[in-house]
Parts: C-alpha cells; sequence; structure tokens
C-alpha cells in the first residue's frame, strides 16, 4: 500500500516496496530483540531450547560459509552477511503473503549493492596500506588497463543489483500474469508455481547476493 506524505507542502507518494522494506526491517528488529532476550534468560547448564537450536545452525552456517569462502581472518564480515541474508530472504518471500517484495525495488537492490560496493573499496584501501597504492592496483598489471579495471570495479554494484532486481522482478510478473490469465483456476495451477518463483528462487538469489558480496570483499584482499 502506497503511503502519501507532505513535507513542506509537497506530496510525496512512498511506493509499496518502501513501505514493505521497512516492515521486513522492523519484524527482523523485532526479531533480534526476541532472540537477544531468550539468549540472556537462557541457562547454560541445560538444554537450549528449539528455537534457539534453530539460530545458532543459522549462525553457524552463515560463519562456516564467511569462513571458507572469505578465509577465517574476515569472520569480523559474518554478522553482515548473516544480516543481509535474513534480510534478502524475509524480503524475497514477502510475495507469498501477497503483498509486492521490496526487493522488487530496484532502489533497494541498489542500496544494499552499493553497500557491498563501499565495503569493498574500504577492505581495498586498507589491505593496501595507502590510497596510493590502492589508487596504483588499478593500473596492473599494465597500465593501458586503467580504464577496465575501474570499469570492472564500477559494474560490479550494477550487476549485483540488477541480478536481485530482475530476479524478483520477473518473477512477480509472471505469477501476475498467470493469476490473470487463470482465472477462477489460479489458485489451484499458481500454488505449485509459487514454491518456485517466491520460495526457491528467492532463496536462490539470497545466496547467490551474499555469494557474490562476499567475493567481492574478500577478493581484494592483496
Amino acid at each position: 500500500m502506497e503511503l502519501l506524505v507532505r513535507i513542506f507542502g509537497r506530496e510525496i507518494i512512498i511506493p509499496d516496496t518502501i513501505v514493505n522494506m521497512w516492515v521486513v526491517v522492523i519484524l527482523l528488529i523485532i526479531f533480534a530483540l526476541v532472540v537477544n532476550s531468550k539468549i540472556k534468560k537462557a541457562n547454560v547448564d541445560e538444554v537450549p531450547s528449539n528455537f534457539l537450536n534453530v539460530v545458532e545452525m543459522l549462525v553457524e552456517a552463515v560463519e562456516g560459509l564467511v569462513r571458507s569462502t572469505m578465509g577465517p581472518q574476515n569472520m569480523q564480515f559474518a554478522p553482515y552477511m548473516l544480516t543481509l541474508a535474513l534480510f534478502l530472504a524475509v524480503a524475497n518471500l514477502f510475495g507469498l503473503l501477497g503483498f509486492s517484495p521490496p526487493t522488487s525495488d530496484y532502489s533497494v537492490t541498489l542500496s544494499l549493492a552499493l553497500v557491498t560496493f563501499v565495503l569493498t573499496q574500504f577492505w581495498k584501501i586498507k589491505n593496501s596500506g595507502s590510497i596510493f597504492k590502492y589508487l596504483k592496483g588499478y593500473t596492473e598489471p599494465m597500465a593501458f588497463l586503467t580504464p577496465l579495471n575501474v570499469i570492472g570495479d564500477l559494474a560490479n554494484p550494477i550487476s549485483l543489483s540488477f541480478r536481485l532486481f530482475g530476479n524478483v522482478m520477473s518473477g512477480g510478473i509472471i505469477m501476475a500474469l498467470l493469476y490473470q490469465a487463470l482465472g477462477i483456476f489460479a489458485p489451484i495451477i499458481a500454488t505449485p508455481l509459487h514454491a518456485y518463483f517466491d520460495v526457491f528462487s528467492g532463496l536462490l538469489q539470497t545466496f547467490i547476493f551474499i555469494m557474490l558480496s562476499m567475493i567481492f570483499i574478500g577478493g581484494r584482499e592483496e
């Protein structure tokens, strides 16, 4: 549902995808508070609840992925990757509830890709030791390849954002067309397709996005 707000006399329409994005963020904050509360109340001498076991498995899975992809020296990125994975998974599955997935809005996917791009450049500068060595890296292995190296870096956030946006948006369009074409039979025939376009494709695109983010950031290490 779109929102109409007035700021300094001007009407601004906030798209439903942006509203849904904030709903996802609020849900994840509530989830984090619940997990934090249960961990504080947990007794180390007792067997953890099933809920905490699932959370622990999720954390260990992401940490294992970060360790194997970026190396044990980059474990500080595990919280970011877990947060990114949870947001993307919930956002991509939002279509199952009949709402527009936040990731079907290019501004959302571009913002996420730009965060990864900034982290990539920051980590590259840190590992290079200085701005001069960082810039010199673009001239390697030969100086005439500098424009290609720069374009290659700038293309990463574009390809990362368009891949996620395109897959989620196209899945939503296909499902909308199917519902219109099938009429009253849509709830029966289209239901299995939700398993592919919303669940399988949504989780697959989540995995691809965080894997590419880890490769971009970890790959900058000297």
